[in-house]
């Protein structure tokens, strides 16, 4: 037995390939559901709906998909290279952090001003944040995976110390957060939800756009390719992996800014969520694609929120849902092995075979 790479799939084969893994993770989640003496059945009709059965779950499901989404963009700008931002955690703290500063110390200011303000402070600091890996990768050729997730254990306990000493209210009662913002610094609503996911589906066109149809976005998958042929071709190359690693941090770290002001209201160590991470894995099940992105997103947005909506209607422990949730996610990554690779089997000529 030995693995090789398969050839190009057509559509229809890479649907069937998905379609068996979600089939695949549905019988696996239901035998342990049945373990658990559930119905599986009914558990998966209720995920269903605790995700879209009605207007305020179909709203928190949103509310998930957007930084999810966003996040997912900005490190898929830079996986398009082949550099490996893992640091997007990181990212969306000094995004969030740099909108604080100014909601915080410019609440005065009209809220159009105040906001676009706060976003583009949010996207310069997260921007600059990647582009200090990204320069030390480009000039001295440091591993870019372990600078920038290093990176994001300093961003987290910059964040602490602002919410537990330096930024600490002194009207919480001695309550460990930082002051909520004021009604300027705050996203304003369409149809009840921040606008966000508007920002988010900008994003989507101005970001397929400007891989698929400008010139930059031609030299990133040369270079994502081939160094090599890159430099033949008389790319720049640290030009372009500084301006590229600028703007997949500074679509993270717009993330942190639309948290802060859309969601949570202030700046606190539990803002990301570890959408950072999981961004990580949709970028990739996406196939680096920024329209499949949005789906991706989408869909795991609504099983977090299906496996919340589980817990609290049949009693299921929140390690079981967790449990359920991975199985799911297992299969679906185990997919993307199958849609590269195929195992073939053989027999060796010999005596006894």
């Amino acid at each position: 037995m030995r693995i090789a790479k398969r050839s190009e799939l057509s559509g229809n084969q890479i649907a069937l390939v998905r379609l068996a893994a979600v089939f695949g993770a549905l019988v696996f989640g239901g035998l342990f559901l049945i373990v658990l003496g559930e119905n599986p059945i009914t558990i998966y009709i209720s995920m269903v709906k605790g995700g879209l059965g009605s207007f305020f779950r179909f709203r928190e499901t949103v509310n998930i998909a957007i930084p999810l989404l966003i996040t997912s963009l900005g490190v898929m700008i830079a996986f398009k290279m082949r550099f490996w931002n893992i640091g997007a955690e990181g990212q969306i703290f000094m995004g969030a952090f740099a909108a604080t500063y100014l909601a915080l110390n410019f609440s005065d200011l009209p809220k159009p001003l105040l906001l676009m303000m706060m976003g583009t402070a949010s996207m310069v600091m997260g921007g600059i944040w990647l582009v200090v890996p990204a320069w030390f990768k480009a000039r001295f050729g440091t591993n870019e995976t372990l600078f920038t997730l290093m990176l994001n254990y300093i961003a987290l306990r910059w964040v602490t110390y602002l919410q537990y000493s330096l930024w600490k209210d002194p009207n919480a009662m001695g309550f460990p957060k930082i002051a909520s913002f004021g009604q300027n610094a705050l996203l304003p609503k369409v149809f009840d939800i921040h606008i966000g996911w508007i920002i988010a589906l900008v994003l989507i066109y101005a970001i397929y756009v400007y891989l698929n149809h400008t010139k930059t976005g031609y030299e990133i998958m040369v270079i994502g390719e081939s160094e090599d042929t890159a430099r033949y071709a008389g790319i720049d190359i640290k030009r372009v992996i500084l301006k590229t690693m600028f703007l997949s941090g500074a679509v993270c770290g717009l993330v942190g800014m639309i948290q802060a002001s859309g969601i949570s209201g202030t700046l606190s160590v539990d803002l990301t969520g570890g959408v950072g991470f999981t961004a990580i894995i949709t970028a990739w099940l996406s196939g680096l694609n920024p329209v499949m992105v949005g789906v991706v997103s989408f869909l795991f947005a609504m099983l977090r929120q299906g496996g919340s909506f589980i817990q609290t209607a049949y009693q299921i422990p929140a390690s079981a849902a967790e449990i359920l949730q991975a199985l799911i996610l297992f299969f679906v990554l185990a997919s993307e092995f199958f849609l590269r690779y195929k195992v073939v089997l053989f027999k060796k000529k010999g005596r006894g075979i």
